[in-house]
């Protein structure tokens, strides 16, 4: 474990200089904003089918 932490905290000084805060921010929001549509359409298929279902 004592050769992994020098690995680490350059790893981290690297991400540190290299992404800047907005960057990272807004791929998070982008990314929960794409799952979030995907999440309402799986809901939205869903209820359709079982509405369906219960017609017949």
């Amino acid at each position: 474990m004592k050769n992994i932490r020098p690995f680490l905290f350059a790893f981290l000084a690297v991400l540190t200089f290299s992404l800047s805060s907005c960057d990272v921010i807004g791929d998070i929001f982008q990314a929960g904003a794409w799952t979030a549509l995907i999440g309402i359409f799986i809901v939205v298929v869903l209820i359709a089918f079982l509405v369906r279902k219960m017609r017949r």
